[in-house]
């Protein structure tokens, strides 16, 4: 609930859920999902309200209404979010509102420590305020019956809400708070987003004791819907903050990933040579050749066991371009060429294989997906079957 991130791809309103409007031009939308928490809350105050309250099956509309209320609830949580941003000039793409609570997803944007707790904060700070607003009509009994009901279960949502994002850790808003202090500390975000997310793995394990551990210690009976939204939550938290402690280990390998470091050192050849001039460069493979069309541009690459086993009478004879494997066209970047702009790029190319370049064009290496895929992970791509 309350999460925020920028945005790195494409979505389509289908997959997002239910279109419902636009609020201040900002697409806002329903997530198949969110019926499943609806479902739950009808299920479990709906039986009470209509024993209880003398409503009948009205009882479970005003259950619904509780589902309503917090979905509402959340989607003030996230405007919060939304227009705090628009503040500093960060485009939102929109938000939407499902099973957890909600998300609000930005456009790419560049952050620093305060802004990020500035746009983090505002969510719960909307939801206290709706609780302060909410608080004196409730203690002056304003209403009666399923509105005084409706508007005590407002307050109460809002508080909680509240006071549950801003506990420190990620992926909760308070998150943003650890982060930031520790990114202002270190001058590292990715330091900070990896303490957050652990400090979000410690709030779970605290929650799971508070709420299920500790009464089951104490011999209590456990409440099976408390103890299941426990679960959930829990489950949901450090599934969070695990990803954000990926994501944030992911960002910081980012910096060190470089064409120049990561590519085989290669040599170039033109179209028009022969196998022969090629295993003359590379009689072993290495270094990897790399041909090049009549501008200079690679357009392949030899594949050694290809080259080999042309026979020596006629290796000088057969053309280059018949051991190749073909480059995606644009496959090849300048030997320093790095970072996100490198893995972006390298994205949006089909094949595995790119082309090393220097400043004046000439090849001077190979670099192969495999190895930005371990640079990244830490992991080799082989042995995981990204290769």
């Amino acid at each position: 609930m309350g999460g925020h991130a920028p945005d790195h791809s494409a979505h389509g309103g289908r997959k997002d859920g239910i279109p419902l409007g636009k609020i201040a031009g900002i697409p806002v939308y329903l997530a198949y999902s969110w019926f499943v928490i609806a479902l739950f809350i009808v299920i479990t105050n709906g039986p009470p309200l209509a024993a209880t309250s003398g409503l009948g099956l009205a009882g479970y509309l005003v259950a619904f209404a509780y589902a309503v209320l917090l979905a509402v609830s959340v989607l003030v949580h996230e405007l919060a979010h939304a227009f705090s941003a628009r503040m500093f000039g960060w485009p939102t793409d929109r938000i939407v509102l499902n099973l957890w609570g909600g998300h609000t997803q930005f456009e790419s944007f560049t952050a620093s420590p305060g802004r990020s707790v500035i746009v983090a904060l505002a969510g719960p700070a909307a939801n206290f305020a709706l609780a302060g607003v909410a608080w004196p009509l409730v203690e002056a009994r304003v209403f009666s019956g399923a509105a005084d009901s409706l508007l005590n279960s407002a307050m109460w949502v809002n508080f909680l809400i509240g006071v549950f994002n801003v506990l420190p850790g990620l992926p909760l808003d308070g998150g943003r708070l650890v982060e930031s202090i520790v990114w202002k500390a270190t001058g590292s975000q990715e330091k900070g987003t990896i303490a957050a997310g652990w400090a979000g793995r410690a709030i779970v394990v605290a929650l799971l004791a508070l709420f299920i551990v500790v009464p089951w210690l104490r011999g209590d009976r456990l409440d099976f819907a408390r103890t299941v939204i426990a679960l959930l939550v829990c489950g949901f938290l450090w599934l969070g903050a695990s990803a954000a402690i990926n994501h944030a280990t992911m960002r910081g390998r980012l910096r060190f990933v470089n064409a120049r470091d990561l590519a085989e050192p290669a040599v170039g050849v033109p179209d028009t040579a022969s196998v022969a001039d090629a295993l003359r460069l590379s009689p072993e493979g290495r270094p990897a050749v790399v041909v090049q069309d009549a501008d200079g541009r690679p357009r392949a690459w030899v594949v050694p066991s290809s080259a080999l086993a042309v026979p020596p009478e006629q290796q000088g004879t057969t053309p280059v371009t018949a051991v190749t494997a073909a480059l995606a066209p644009g496959a090849y970047v300048l030997s320093s060429d790095g970072g996100q702009e490198l893995i972006q790029y390298l994205a949006r190319l089909d094949g595995g294989e790119y082309a090393v370049v220097d400043d004046a064009g000439v090849v001077t290496g190979l670099l192969r997906q495999q190895a930005v895929v371990s640079a990244i992970t830490g992991k080799d791509a082989r042995r995981s079957g990204h290769a």
